[in-house]
């Protein structure tokens, strides 16, 4: 049983009902692709695909790449097709129906709201006076997602405050995601409507899919999975992720009552068990423990 230790947080306590369906939600980049700087444990990718194929599984992608770095990253590390992706930080939403992707426009129209009719070419001026901020690519960009870099030597916090207040002079609603491209070693901010960070969107398909509370479970490892780490669903924080990220978790799930939500995969006697897809695995355990004797016959 190696899919069985956790770090333990006060206040935890782990439900042994199983769901009859279960809406497993994924961050990609280094939670289920091993593309950090630890090691991934040997095999787990084929294990995790097999437990993706259970009939009682809905799998959704949730990531900060775009559609076709999404389909590119399912290719390269021969990961599960999944039913849905939340792609883009939260800001466009696919269903994937006979092999082809469906945009979910509905989506679209409520997160549009939030920018009160302000265009990306608008918050992108008013911004230009913010001289730290480095425009990303454009395809990195969407209607309503503007995204920059950040050296990581800058004051991040002043410089978001900065941001925060330039667009409510604009009267836009927004929410600033700020997380770190370690291979880039760069600050990312990822400015959005308020209503469109990857909890808002996990949050609005599990009410068009119609999944209760215990039949979701969220995993990641990522300044921009912060929202969904410390919220009231249940969550994994891969072991791989950085500390600084860990201590964000732990910190917001219990400012929020969401304590015995948060799971923080370790690494036990293998070294690196709670790593990547490893860590996710292990911790679907901790939430459904008698989902083990599916895992260990894959």
């Amino acid at each position: 049983m190696i899919f069985s230790t956790a770090v333990e947080i006060p206040g935890r306590t782990t439900s042994v009902k199983r769901p009859a369906r279960l809406l497993l939600c994924t961050d990609m980049d280094r939670t289920i692709i091993p593309n950090g700087s630890q090691p991934e444990l040997l095999s787990v990718r084929k294990q995790f695909a097999k437990f993706c194929s259970l009939s009682q599984l809905c799998l959704v992608y949730v990531t900060g790449r775009h559609l076709r770095l999404m389909e590119e990253a399912i290719e390269e590390y021969n990961l599960p097709e999944p039913d849905y992706a939340i792609t883009d930080v939260g800001t466009k939403i696919y269903h994937r129906h006979e092999c082809k992707w469906q945009e979910n426009l509905a989506w679209q129209t409520m997160i549009a709201g939030a920018w009160k009719g302000k265009s990306h070419g608008q918050l992108q001026e008013a911004l230009n006076c913010v001289t730290e901020l480095i425009l990303q690519e454009p395809d990195r960009q969407n209607d309503f997602k503007l995204s920059y870099y950040l050296p990581l030597a800058v004051d991040e916090k002043r410089i978001l405050h900065g941001v925060q207040q330039r667009l409510k002079e604009l009267n836009v609603q927004a929410s600033l995601i700020w997380s770190i491209d370690e291979a880039k070693n760069m600050g990312l901010l990822d400015i959005l409507p308020g209503n469109a960070t990857k909890l808002h969107g996990i949050e609005f398909l599990q009410q068009q899919l119609g999944y209760q509370p215990d039949e979701i479970i969220f995993a990641g490892d990522s300044g921009n999975d912060i929202p969904v780490l410390t919220s009231s669903i249940r969550s994994i924080l891969v072991a791989n992720a950085r500390q600084e990220i860990q201590a964000q978790a732990i910190e917001g799930a219990r400012k929020n009552g969401n304590a015995a939500s948060l799971y923080l995969a370790v690494n036990t006697e293998s070294g690196v068990d709670g790593n990547y897809a490893a860590g996710v695995l292990q911790g679907i355990i901790h939430f459904f423990p008698e989902m083990n004797e599916k895992l260990e016959k894959m």
